[in-house]
């Protein structure tokens, strides 16, 4: 692993990451409670489904590519992407890999290879049928290629390598134990698509997507409209043997303006739509309760948080870095961003739905249980009258810094008003607004001293949590932060595949973080999905197994066991 590419590709996925994360403010992909549907919500029973129909659904962004190696895709492209294709492995309600395509994944003992067994009888939407071959040319012609981008993805992860054991069977090769590469087959990496149709389509093969997926690609109107149709020949069936999917066609359409896609919903130029701004979520909410729609509120693994240079001064003294988690208050930060009433405080990478998610984390963050404006001075006043504070200031002098956010109005109103509590604490804040790119680009560079952020996802812990810690050469770490025993702790959550190994692991990477804190928690990011009640059972999806899926993660919308009940 390594290397000048693995480089490129952490910057880029910085980048792709990023630039939906930071600009939506300062976010749990819940699972559902016993008196919640999935993706939120109250129980409803959504009757029998049936079959026909055509629905549009509003997206908040239109996608470059569809292309498996050469896309990349935000919640909206994924979104489509997860209609014409079927992943190898996808996540359970409770957070949990499990086989989709994928009839069976399996480690070795030391974890350095990965054998996939697919399920047979499963076929492309050009009729070629999905085997292990068809895997490997895909591996070898378009995945792991110098210029894709998921050669990176790969190469980080350890891949070196793929080979067919028979005719379903295919393994992927480690140059070192990795249990967490099961994420990869998640994303496009593990979206098997169709190399003969591929090739057929040349430079265009990325806007004639082919698939195993409950739909078929029609067309494709950019900026207009996506067109897919219902898949005659899916491989899935529903629990009384009735084929999938019920739909007969879904018309994506993109519709980058917030206040327009919900007003879409409430005209029916749209039958569901998503969005992750409060605001607007609470007028989805209000739709609901007004009648006539349904609405799948979620809060995911994504926080807004304050990411801290810890090298420079004042900053790399971890008093000024407990004060200012002391002196935070996430209810008040969510007011400002109009989230309030649907987020919690966060305290650690993972929420109070997540399997990771820690009590003793939450208890022994600065500020985790309510603000200590008090310990926040008592900690300041220590710096300040240390006469070998790093700073260099004379003693009694405020330590100062300068807060970068990028200038959308309601980031404006968070940083001020977090320029004002960090202030209650005796710390002196200067503003700094930054164009998104310029923002995300000083993070990358560390240059810059506190930078308002968003992190979170929904990988496995290893992968969460080691691209923002490490060494001081992974790019990624964006905080400059190291230790000795969050290296330990990692190296256990990429040997190890036991579960309660794993979580001691993750606890211990908190507990760190919350005595040294090179970030400040923030609130979670909420988002819902709105539809007319008429589209029926769109968070309820299962998985061939029979277990519940993952809901409406983060605004993602998956129809395959929807239906439209006229």
């Amino acid at each position: 692993m390594g290397g000048a590419g693995t480089s490129v590709w952490l910057r880029l996925i910085a980048l792709l990451a990023v630039i939906g994360l930071v600009a939506a403010a300062c976010g749990d992909d819940g699972t559902a409670t016993d008196d919640e549907r999935p993706g939120g919500g109250p129980v409803v029973d959504e009757g029998d489904p049936v079959y026909g129909g055509s629905v549009t659904v509003g997206l908040e962004a239109e996608s470059n590519s569809f292309l498996p190696g050469e896309s990349a895709l935000g919640i909206a492209g994924t979104t489509i992407a997860h209609h014409i294709y079927d992943p190898l492995i996808i996540l359970n309600e409770d957070g949990e890999n499990i086989p989709y395509l994928a009839e069976s994944l399996e480690a070795n003992d030391d974890v350095t290879e990965w054998t996939v067994r697919l399920r047979p009888g499963v076929q492309f939407h050009d009729g070629t049928p999905l085997n292990a071959q068809a895997l490997k040319d895909a591996f070898d012609e378009y995945l792991f290629v110098e210029g894709s981008n998921t050669q990176g993805p790969l190469m980080t992860a350890g891949v070196t390598g793929m080979r067919v054991d028979d005719e379903l069977t295919v393994t992927y090769e480690l140059s070192s134990a990795n249990a967490a590469f099961p994420d990869l087959l998640r994303g496009s990496v593990g979206w098997p698509f169709s190399v003969e149709a591929a090739r057929a389509a040349g430079p265009d093969a990325g806007a004639r997507p082919v698939g195993t997926g409950p739909f078929v690609f029609d067309s494709w109107e950019r900026d207009s409209q996506l067109v897919v149709v219902r898949n005659e020949n899916y491989w899935r069936s529903d629990d009384n043997g009735n084929q999938l999917p019920y739909l007969d066609r879904i018309v994506f359409r993109p519709i980058p303006d917030e206040e327009t896609r919900v007003a879409a919903l409430a005209t029916g130029d749209v039958d569901i739509m998503h969005t992750l701004r409060g605001s607007h979520i609470k007028q989805v909410i209000a739709m609901e309760e007004e009648g006539g729609y349904v609405q799948y509120l979620m809060t995911g693994n994504e926080s807004g948080v304050s990411i801290i240079n810890t090298t420079v001064p004042p900053l790399d003294d971890r008093r000024i870095r407990q004060a200012m988690g002391y002196a935070g208050d996430s209810e008040a930060v969510a007011r400002v961003l109009g989230d309030d009433g649907l987020v919690d405080n966060t305290t650690q990478w993972f929420s109070s739905d997540s399997p990771w998610w820690s009590q003793r984390v939450a208890e022994g963050y600065p500020g985790g249980l309510e603000r200590d404006v008090e310990r926040a001075r008592e900690l300041v006043q220590e710096y300040v009258n240390d006469p070998n504070r790093s700073d260099g200031q004379p003693v009694g002098t405020p330590p100062r810094f300068t807060y970068n956010c990028p200038p959308d109005p309601s980031l404006i109103e968070v940083a001020q008003l977090v320029q004002q509590l960090w202030g209650e604490a005796g710390i002196e804040v200067e503003l700094n607004q930054l164009e998104q790119a310029a923002h995300i680009q000083v993070a990358l560079a560390g240059d810059y001293e506190v930078n308002c952020w968003r992190q979170g996802g929904d990988s496995d812990p290893y992968t969460v949590l080691s691209n923002a810690h490490g060494s001081l050469d992974n790019p990624l770490n964006f905080t400059n932060f190291v230790h000795p025993g969050i290296d330990e702790q990692l190296e256990i959550l990429r040997t190890s595949t036991d579960f309660d190994t794993r979580y001691d692991a993750v606890e211990q990477i908190h507990l760190i973080l919350n005595e040294e804190m090179p970030y400040t928690w923030g609130v979670g990011t909420a988002t819902t999905v709105g539809a007319r009640e008429q589209v029926r059972n769109i968070a309820g999806w299962t998985l061939p197994d029979g277990s519940l899926g993952r809901g409406t993660p983060n605004g993602l919308i998956r129809l395959v066991e929807a239906w439209l009940d006229s």
